[in-house]
């Protein structure tokens, strides 16, 4: 088994609590009581958000355990981390400078915020694990240095030493460890897994560049070649390393390459090669090897899921079990008791109709294969949909249900009316791009307005508001709210350019942008256009805990940017007298490239501009440029930061980010409908009360309608199909990658599976997936 408790959890490798003899396990004939059910309860919560912190399981632990994972409990701890974070922003090289008493202060409350968590999960986990988890004791240390640096940097203060405040690199850290952002150390450990392969290609990479390095010495070294800036040409080696390691890049290319090109045609074949070679071949087997590896240490990963899983259910059944006959189950008001638990705002007939799925037979109890089944279930998210009736329907009927009323209905839904509407803004589109000031165009813009108001009038007329305008029909709420926005930026301007003669160029911005966003509604209404947009909604959480990864990594990098060149470069406005303007503040930068491109304001005199200048870096064009005018100002070894920077985040970062881009955009489009879905859908129609969502529009329904008089119960079912109430299973765009890809291996595990023993869920490596000497058949 793995050596610490951090490598258990984060690899969903902690012994469940509750394995042992120690779990409470009702008699066959005892209710379980309120206690038993909050432990079961517990249990499949952690299985149905894929939580893996061992908690003892005693009543009042168990109440503070829910009291852990309450939602204003990790809100308030990502709120001092990033309160914690953004300190750098007041503190010196400061955007908005503070008094050090009052940023000291603020960092002495996120401190207490970050022990007083701290003290939250020792009172959940069970002691040794608590003191054996490597996160929890880097959480601890850097607290106490964090306290020590403020004591030092304070009393030297006082007596005014400058001295660095080095704690502040340690920020990250609290974002990095606390039980929460799992996410963002699972995308840690990809790179850390990744780093054995990738160290081979990157040393092997560089001896190619120290090889052609030595080629390009002996071939342009003696040869008295100058570069633009007037430099000597390839007469240092380390220099030529550097030229060369950029031009892997392509950021230098063909500039580092022009002194030996002019010299003679042939010499341009060394580059090619050395271009070929390392641009294409060695930068290709980069992201080939980061996304061979980073798929094979997530599979795994997702399958130590899968079966922690399906244990932490088989722990939640145990409790509640009873015995029925020869075999266990849990009885039918256990079960209800334990769903109104875990679901608590679900409607009654939501609640029905999942007890139907489990207990489709109406035995009266739910068998073990069954209740495994339940996490599943209800991270499906189910719809409750009631047919309403238009308010002009109840109040003049006769005139609603006429026969040029009920034409105009048809017309509003029938698709010709969506493609018209499409057209119309792609003849906006074209105006938009016209002279403005020409009298027909500027017309013409309240024709556009007023046929889009037409069209929200004539679907508030088709369909019922209060479903038109419900809280899941995004698009209708966008298209009205631009509409509305742009009518009044537009009446206002017209008010002020008749009243003043004058254009207020503020609302002129407006409403252009205004006009612009109209457009984007074109996107879903084309089908390719509307897939790509729902695998980028589904794979956006997931590209958050990347965004994760790549704050701490830019905030690391801004704060030594800080420390090693804060003031050296100086930004001047185009009207300052400052001799000194043209050359960033700065006579080593006099005639430099950086210069006179002008880059005075990429600097690290605070932290908004270091992370522009870090984003800069990340783009890579011009790179080198960065690093030769840091360089210039400071010494030839910072090159190294700027060195170190692409290899972390453009290298490592930004393959990871694509391998994980190409693996959720295969699961995406591969996957289709589970199992479990399939049985819920199957279900609802059986019992008359489903409706397929491409049968009937989405504005004809309301959701989540809450209701007490729906058992779905032989002839109840057809009363309530009678008031209109049905269910469906929601669009896939609620589905998030993490859970396509466990139920991807999910689906690879028969429900009689139970798993291996715990020991060997724990031991479980990449390796174990994949045979150790591939036939073609076995690897197919």
């Amino acid at each position: 088994m793995p050596g610490t408790i951090e490598e258990l959890e984060e690899s969903n490798e902690v012994p469940l609590p509750g394995e042992d003899s120690s779990v409470k396990i009702s008699p066959e004939l005892e209710q379980p009581t309120k206690e038993d059910l909050l432990l079961a309860a517990a249990y499949v919560y952690d299985a149905q958000y894929n939580r893996n912190i061992p908690f003892q399981t005693s009543p009042q632990a168990i109440r503070f355990y829910y009291l852990y994972n309450h939602w204003a409990m990790q809100v308030a701890i990502y709120f001092f981390i990033f309160l914690d974070l953004s300190l750098a922003l007041f503190e010196e090289p400061a955007v908005y400078p503070l008094p050090f008493l009052a940023t000291s202060l603020i960092e002495i409350l996120c401190l207490c915020a970050f022990f007083g968590r701290l003290v939250q999960y020792a009172k959940v986990t069970p002691r040794t694990y608590f003191w054996k988890d490597t996160k929890n004791i880097c959480v601890m240390l850097t607290i106490l240095l964090t306290f020590l640096d403020l004591i030092i940097y304070g009393c030297l203060r006082v007596f005014n030493i400058h001295s660095v405040r080095w704690s502040r690199l340690l920020r990250p850290f609290f974002l990095i460890n606390f039980p929460e952002s799992r996410q963002i150390r699972r995308a840690f450990r990809s790179i850390r897994n990744t780093l054995p392969e990738v160290l081979y290609v990157f040393l092997l990479l560089m001896f190619n560049v120290l090889m052609f390095s030595l080629m390009a010495l002996k071939l342009f070294g003696d040869r008295n070649l100058k570069t633009v800036e007037g430099s000597s040409y390839f007469t240092n080696l380390l220099d030529i390393m550097f030229d060369l390691y950029v031009l892997v890049t392509t950021a230098n290319s063909p500039d580092v390459m022009m002194p030996a090109y002019n010299l003679g045609w042939r010499y341009s074949l060394f580059f090619i090669t050395y271009i070929v070679i390392n641009t294409y071949i060695f930068m290709s087997v980069f992201l080939a090897v980061v996304y061979n590896n980073y798929r094979k240490h997530l599979k795994n990963e997702i399958r130590k899921l899968a079966y922690m899983k399906r244990h932490k259910m088989i722990n939640a059944f145990n409790i509640l079990k009873a015995k029925e006959g020869t075999e266990f189950v849990v009885k039918e008001a256990h079960w209800k008791q334990l769903v109104k638990i875990l679901a608590p705002n679900i409607s009654n007939s939501h609640r029905e109709l999942l007890l139907r799925i489990s207990d489709e037979k109406q035995k009266g109890y739910v068998d073990k294969k069954c209740f495994l089944r339940l996490a599943d279930l209800l991270n499906i998210k189910v719809i409750t949909l009631k047919l309403k009736r238009h308010p002009l329907e109840i109040w003049m009927p006769h005139i609603y249900k006429s026969s040029g009323s009920l034409f105009i209905q048809k017309v509003v839904q029938h698709r010709v009316f969506v493609w018209i509407y499409d057209v119309i803004i792609i003849i906006n589109a074209v105006f938009i791009a016209l002279d403005e000031k020409h009298p027909l165009i500027s017309y013409a813009e309240w024709v556009f307005l007023s046929l889009y108001i037409i069209e929200i009038v004539l679907k508030l007329y088709t369909y019922e508001p209060r479903i038109f305008f419900a809280r899941n029909r995004f698009w209708n709420w966008f298209d009205t709210l631009i509409i509305i926005a742009a009518l009044m930026a537009t009446i206002v301007n017209a008010a002020i350019k008749s009243a003043t003669e004058y254009n207020s160029q503020q609302i002129l911005d407006i409403v252009f942008i205004l006009r612009l966003l109209r457009l984007i509604r074109i996107v879903d209404s084309i089908q390719r256009f509307r897939i790509i947009m729902t695998t980028l909604i589904n794979i956006f959480p997931t590209m958050l805990t990347f965004g994760g990864l790549v704050l701490v990594v830019y905030y690391i990098f801004a704060i030594i940017g800080m420390e090693l060149f804060q003031n050296k470069i100086q930004f001047f406005p185009e009207s300052s007298t400052d001799p000194h303007a043209l050359d960033c503040g700065n006579t080593a930068l006099k005639d430099s490239a950086f210069a006179r491109s002008n880059y005075c304001k990429n600097n690290f005199n605070d932290l908004a501009s270091s992370f522009i200048i870090l984003v800069e870096l990340t783009v890579v064009n011009q790179w080198h440029v960065f690093a030769d005018g840091f360089a210039l100002v400071t010494h030839q070894a910072t090159k190294l930061f700027f060195i170190a920077f692409h290899i972390v985040v453009v290298i490592l970062i930004v393959n990871i980010f694509v391998a994980f881009i190409l693996e959720a955009f295969f699961v995406e489009y591969s996957l289709e409908k589970s199992e479990i879905e399939t049985t819920i859908e199957k279900k609802i129609q059986e019992l008359g009360v489903g409706i397929q969502e491409e049968h009937v529009s989405d504005a004809q329904f309301i959701d989540n309608i809450e209701t007490s008089e729906n058992d779905l119960n032989g002839e109840e079912t057809k009363k309530q199909s009678s008031k209109g109430l049905f269910f469906r299973i929601a669009s896939k765009r609620y589905r998030t990658v993490d859970a396509l890809l466990q139920r991807m291996f999910e689906s690879e595990i028969s429900p009689e599976d139970e798993g291996p023993p715990l020991d060997e869920i724990l031991n479980l490596s990449p390796s174990d997936m994949y045979p150790k000497n591939p036939t073609f058949e076995n690897s197919a």
